[in-house]
């Protein structure tokens, strides 16, 4: 009986999932589910019972199968109902549409008293599944929609007052973050604008470097130096793209450099364009120490979003600045690399040679 009881632990040992049941991960959730033959029931992987001995364990794919092997839902996690993030993401969906919908964004009040939430309770649960506040959410979507119109035949007036902004006084104070440029200069994509950029080789291939009036704007890495510039001019399709002078040279030297000798850090200005979100994320990421790394969950859980790893994932593949915003620090849970814009043979050799400096 012992050497059986031995054997059956032995298997649950081994299984990958018990990793899931121990951490307690949310994130499994729905993948699979556990039963405990001393109980007779059978649980989520996120369930906060008590942690059962693992020659107990038997793992299910289904709750249908567990129920057919005569296992009754756990009364604690109710696997056989929907899974609480699941609910929550349906419950921040339908507000992101009520926002999405209303001439100016809700006030976090008329929120909670549209969903039945308490201020407090929606604050935290919509910021865990998007990864962000929903005011920030609003102010996202309604600088998306200001795109839109300037993308449009609109007028810069008509396009500020159709995205929602109550005064052209209030876009105006904003304009930089949200357009990374005047709504003028973005309504004529990004003409007039003056994009200093160089081309290089260093160790890990051509490498592409270009600054705007604000600072470096792109660091972009790759196998053909062409590539990389037809790139940048898609990114900039209508700003004069212009050779690099003695001080942009430099930069470009220090990028170089930093690329080769991480340690050395990089002390430019950086002109970083992207969401709301996407800053927030990018700035987390600026916090890694050189020779460090995280997962993506433990990274949406410093910028205070814990459920918002793919999101996370997502803002990572949108930078543009490689090594300046060090994506390349960031793995999976189990410490294996994943995908990486630049190709997952440069993340791998930033890794070592940052953990070798």
């Amino acid at each position: 009986m012992a050497r059986q009881a031995d054997r059956l632990a032995a298997q649950t040992l081994a299984d990958p999932r018990w990793a899931a049941v121990l951490a307690r991960d949310a994130q499994a959730d729905g993948s699979f589910y556990y039963a405990v033959s001393s109980t007779g029931v059978y649980c989520r992987p996120s369930c906060a019972a008590r942690t059962p001995r693992p020659q107990n364990v038997r793992f299910f794919t289904s709750t249908e199968q567990a129920e057919q092997a005569g296992f009754r839902p756990c009364r604690r996690c109710k696997p056989d109902q929907p899974a609480p993030a699941q609910q929550q993401a349906v419950l921040v969906a339908e507000l992101c549409r009520h926002i999405e919908q209303a001439a100016q964004p809700p006030t976090l009040a008329e929120l909670a008293q549209h969903c039945g939430l308490s201020r407090f309770h929606l604050l935290r649960v919509f910021k865990a599944v998007t990864g962000m506040t929903p005011l920030a959410y609003a102010r996202q979507r309604r600088a998306a929609r200001l795109r839109e119109q300037l993308d449009s035949e609109a007028r810069v007036t008509d396009a500020i007052y159709a995205a929602g902004y109550a005064s052209s006084g209030r876009f105006y104070e904003e304009s930089t973050q949200v357009l990374g440029m005047t709504a003028s200069r973005y309504r004529a994509g990004g003409e007039a604008e003056r994009i200093r950029f160089g081309v290089g080789e260093c160790s890990l291939g051509a490498i592409l470097v270009a600054a705007s009036a604000r600072g470096v704007c792109a660091i972009l890495l790759g196998d053909d130096a062409e590539a990389l510039t037809r790139e940048l001019q898609q990114r900039f399709s209508k700003a004069e793209l212009i050779g690099g002078d003695a001080e942009f040279e430099q930069w470009m030297a220090q990028v170089i450099g930093f690329v080769e000798a991480p340690r050395r850090g990089l002390e430019l200005p950086l002109d970083v364009r992207g969401t709301a979100f996407q800053r927030r994320v990018w700035q987390a990421l600026q916090a890694i120490p050189v020779g460090s790394t995280l997962s993506y969950s433990e990274l949406a859980e410093r910028i205070g979003a814990p459920s918002a790893a793919r999101a996370v994932a997502g803002a990572c593949a949108a930078n543009a600045l490689a090594v300046a915003i060090p994506c390349h620090r960031v793995v999976r849970q189990d410490g294996s690399l994943s995908g990486y814009r630049w190709g997952i043979e440069r993340k791998r050799a930033l890794q070592q040679r940052e953990a070798e400096s």
